[in-house]
């Protein structure tokens, strides 16, 4: 980007009335997803297979065939929908950031670059677009009205439809201290709790939940509209209802000692990082994630800790990192640098990286992660 750097605060509130869990947001959804919104799910090769797994799953699960039409809300660059696609279904994506919608539109996918409302929903019905497989994976906490979001979805679905959300699971977030997860793209945190009420409200109904190892600890919810009673309710609905409430989930105590937790990572990772440059170690970090910048500007690193971040994605190389001012280089750096430590910035795709970067062992250097806690190996 040109122009000065634009700072924003960054805190997270509770609501007193409806218990929701917000960002105290300055950022709007359009600054956030503009012209040169960076992010491209293909670049993961764990999340391209669990796209795929996804695919096969739903398509078995619900019978989908030929017939079917499957929307996905954020179809991103295509990762996911490409899979039913390729199965021989009828797709539309809806995505509003204009390079991966490209990149989407390549694969000869058919996509709306819009965000999605409830008025857009309402012209799309119009025009005849129901779904009978609604997708919209790791959106719903990024939506700044997520009441109009979710009665969107349901608008937007089929009689006999069904929709499924995943989102990082608020409980997993406050118990292993993940305050990474929160950054200026994530409005809201959420429990089924939550989702259940939401959906409600707009006349939708949560038969079945499922949990998902992705980003850290994340839900899987199912919905269908609330006369539609083709799919019965499953035990695991009432279990992981139980289960939050067992951990307190609504009530104040749940969030104490969320910042102590949050302190410690800071300074555990501060501390390795000095004493790698008093050592004279060279420390990089791989992957510039939302999750990376959160933790590097919270504990003020900047290169003289971590000289460069590396990360496959073509477009944020030669950039830098918003805050931190850290450069974003390829790969190739790690060869020609041989740092002592690789920084695992996003955790969530430790195995993959380092099944990637395997050969930064042939000269000595370890891995390195600081959430939950600080990890070298």
């Amino acid at each position: 980007m040109t122009g000065p750097e634009t700072w924003y605060p960054l805190r997270v509130m509770v609501c007193d009335n409806c218990q929701l869990v917000q960002t105290e947001d300055c950022a709007s959804a359009d600054e956030l997803f503009d012209a040169e919104y960076a992010y491209f799910s293909g670049f993961s090769s764990s999340w391209v297979a669990h796209c795929e797994r996804y695919a096969t799953e739903m398509t078995d699960r619900f019978c989908l065939d030929a017939d079917s039409r499957v929307v996905e809300v954020a179809s991103n660059d295509g990762t996911l929908l490409r899979f039913f696609h390729e199965r021989g279904m009828q797709c539309t994506g809806i995505e509003p950031t204009a390079s991966p919608a490209s990149a989407a539109r390549g694969m000869g996918l058919h996509i709306l670059e819009e965000f999605l409302t409830r008025a857009f929903a309402d012209r799309l019905v119009l025009g005849g677009l129901v779904a009978d497989l609604l997708v919209a994976n790791n959106v719903v906490a990024h939506v700044p009205d997520i009441n109009d979001f979710v009665d969107a979805c349901g608008c937007l679905l089929a009689p006999d439809g069904v929709a499924t959300f995943e989102f990082p699971h608020l409980v997993r977030l406050v118990a292993e201290g993940q305050f990474d997860t929160i950054y200026h793209e994530h409005f809201s945190y959420l429990s089924l709790t939550m989702i259940r009420r939401i959906a409600e409200s707009v006349g939708l109904v949560v038969f079945d939940v499922e949990e998902l190892p992705t980003h850290g600890g994340s839900l899987r919810v199912f919905l269908q509209r609330v006369n539609s009673g083709v799919h019965p309710p499953c035990e695991a609905v009432s279990t992981m209802l139980s289960a939050e409430i067992d951990a307190g989930v609504g009530g104040p105590d749940f969030y104490a000692g969320f910042q102590d937790r949050t302190d410690r990572i800071k300074d555990d990772l501060l501390g390795f990082l000095l004493e790698a440059r008093r050592d004279g170690r060279i420390v990089v970090g791989y992957g510039a994630a939302a999750k990376g910048n959160t933790l590097l500007n919270y504990a003020g690193i900047r290169p003289d800790l971590l000289r460069f971040v590396v990360d496959q994605n073509p477009a944020k190389q030669g950039r830098y990192l918003p805050g931190s001012r850290i450069p974003i280089v390829s790969e190739d750096c790690i060869n020609e640098t041989r740092p002592d430590h690789v920084l695992i910035l996003p955790w969530n795709l430790r195995e993959e990286v380092e099944e990637s970067l395997a050969y930064i062992r042939r000269w000595g250097a370890t891995f390195a992660t600081a959430v939950p806690n600080l990890s070298i190996w």
